[in-house]
């Protein structure tokens, strides 16, 4: 697998940073800058913006492309309380409009998944189309919960090249998967002053009573009014495919679950390619102004 920087060479983008809500936040942006239509990534638990390397220039070709850090993690604010779904949540409403955001093209993986699935269950008119990857919230797996907690925990507290490679072969299928370049970046992320105690309120949602006050269920899914695309893999370490099922069953738009082969819990770099074109496809169904000329 190559360095995540050839995928980011090849067309114009800018990382910066915007204060969303009071809380200094990373983003990257490419494609049209001045349309107010944007497809946004969200990455999962412990991740940053450069999860999606391999998507944004594919994606900017056709959309306004935006990625960001999450309230706590990577190089954003890290504000000194636990992190519950509603703060990131309304942190990613405050960057949508500090972004001049008018129409959200929402994909989430892992923790980002659950994020904007209750982003659209609270914001219904923000968003024009949803993805759904690897998506948490709707599961309560006490194992993978420890599990997620034990590996992220170790890569921070006790921060090297080998503890962070740990935590990123998690997500792969295949270990070789991960790139010396991605290590250095997390690695960069994971050694900030002050990190360890950003983690504690990150991994908040891995406490069972803390977890089951902010869970999906079935009934606030069936809320959900926006076109949605569900992916999930035939080696996600979170949760079986079943439960993927369980959330286009719950989604009234949702589209017939996707499952995508030799992948764990990162598809859309383990396999970018195939991940970009199922995923445009979707999205240009769903684009603002292809909806507005049908209607």
């Amino acid at each position: 697998m190559t360095s995540i920087w050839p995928a980011m060479a090849r067309e114009a983008f800018r990382i910066g940073y915007i204060d969303a809500g009071g809380v200094e936040t990373r983003f990257v942006e490419t494609g049209d800058t001045d349309s107010d239509e944007a497809v946004v990534f969200v990455h999962g638990t412990g991740g940053h913006l450069e999860s999606f390397t391999r998507n944004y220039h594919a994606h900017g070709a056709h959309f306004r492309t935006l990625g960001l850090d999450m309230i706590g993690h990577g190089f954003s604010g890290k504000p000194d309380h636990d992190y519950e779904i509603a703060h990131y949540v309304g942190h990613l409403k405050d960057f949508l409009a500090a972004m001049g955001v008018r129409k959200a093209h929402l994909h989430g993986e892992s923790l980002g998944g659950w994020i904007v699935a209750q982003f659209a269950i609270d914001h219904p008119g923000l968003v024009a189309s949803l993805t759904l990857n690897t998506a948490g919230g709707l599961n309560t797996d006490p194992k993978v919960m420890k599990r997620v907690y034990e590996v992220t925990m170790n890569a921070v507290a006790n921060a090297g090249p080998e503890t962070v490679r740990a935590r990123l072969e998690w997500l792969m299928n295949d270990p070789d998967r991960v790139t010396q370049d991605l290590l250095e970046m997390r690695l960069s992320v994971y050694t900030q002053p002050g990190f360890v105690r950003a983690m504690e309120h990150i991994l908040c949602l891995q406490d069972m009573d803390i977890r089951m006050r902010n869970v999906l269920t079935e009934e606030a899914l069936a809320d959900i009014e926006a076109p949605t695309l569900v992916i999930w893999t035939d080696h996600d370490p979170t949760a079986p495919e079943a439960t993927g099922q369980r959330f286009v069953d719950a989604i009234p738009n949702a589209e017939d679950l996707v499952v995508m082969k030799d992948c764990a819990h990162w598809p859309q770099w383990e396999k970018a390619d195939e991940f970009n074109q199922l995923h445009l496809a979707f999205l240009e169904k769903h684009r603002v102004g292809a909806v507005a000329e049908a209607a």
